[in-house]
């Protein structure tokens, strides 16, 4: 396996800056997303755009959801057929459909 590539102390002080930043915006997207301000359904569609968004993992946008736990979590992606893995900007159209029916029954 290569090894990664070597940064300057300047460029690793700015690549963790930004994944800092990168991070605290998710927190605040999932923070928003508990509170009721924006919908699961804004969420997967401004995932197409939005890399930030995109790259988040289904699993835990679906915990920050009202009464969805670990558990339930679990249960929707696997009746839905998504992996723990997959990111919002991963799925399809079918699989956001049943995403959406699925995390709305719950």
């Amino acid at each position: 396996m290569p090894l990664p590539p070597s940064l300057t102390p300047e460029q690793r002080a700015d690549a963790l800056k930004k994944a800092a930043e990168a991070r605290r915006q998710r927190a605040e997207i999932k923070e928003r997303l508990k509170l009721g301000t924006v919908t699961l359904a804004e969420l997967l569609e401004k995932a197409s755009s939005d890399e930030l968004v995109g790259k988040m993992k289904v699993s835990s946008v679906l915990e920050a959801l009202p009464g969805i736990g670990k558990v339930r979590c679990k249960k929707i992606m696997d009746t839905v057929g998504i992996t723990e893995t997959r990111r919002l900007q991963g799925l399809g159209v079918k699989q956001k459909a049943s995403l959406l029916a699925e995390a709305t029954k719950a």
